[in-house]
């Protein structure tokens, strides 16, 4: 059952949203409430899912451009398979629609991410259509979760036959590889 949100409750997260940072003893000061009573609706807030905190990078402060990637194909749980252990990638979401699948990856160079476009996504025989687009500017903060714990391995987590080494978007300085396989030229995950 959902659970409906009060005033109270809306001006809690309404304050969280502007300053995620608040302590409880702040929220209660701000909102005329006892800091217990401010805990307790936190507490049932995040139980009910209203409210989650999530760590992430603000994308523009580290110099780190977005793109979102839609996608026409008969599998997108596939293609969201392929992309789950990439570090370039941020998010991907089913749609409806013509584009079926919307996809968020992130890089320190555009070419970058056209190159994982290019040779992942619109030269597989399975993707019929992809919509490529930079993202230019945002009302709010670019804060998404990012993977920083890079674990070495020899080959790419998404299975991809060919190695940076190989590529001829590596070779021509059009990418600057998997951080993973430790083929990488560029600074982020060094």
């Amino acid at each position: 059952m959902r659970r409906l949100l009060d005033k109270k409750d809306r001006e809690v997260i309404s304050l969280l949203e502007a300053d995620p940072t608040l302590s409880q003893r702040e929220i209660a000061e701000k909102l005329g409430l006892s800091q217990p009573s401010v805990g307790m609706r936190l507490k049932k807030l995040k139980e009910s899912g209203a409210i989650s905190f999530q760590v992430g990078v603000d994308l523009r402060k580290y110099g780190l451009y977005l793109a979102k990637v839609e996608v026409t194909t008969k599998d997108p749980t596939l293609v969201l398979d392929f992309f789950k252990h990439c570090p370039y990638f941020l998010n991907g979401m089913a749609m409806s629609g013509r584009n079926n699948l919307c996809l968020f990856l992130m890089g320190e160079d555009l070419s970058s991410i056209e190159s994982i476009v290019n040779s992942h996504l619109r030269a597989d025989p399975k993707i019929d259509q992809v919509d490529f687009d930079v993202i230019i500017s945002s009302t709010h903060d670019l804060v998404f979760p990012v993977k920083m714990k890079i674990t070495k391995q020899e080959k790419q987590p998404c299975g991809y036959g060919t190695e940076c080494a190989d590529c001829s978007y590596f070779k021509a300085d059009r990418c600057l590889g998997c951080p993973i396989t430790g083929q990488y030229r560029g600074t982020f995950w060094e």
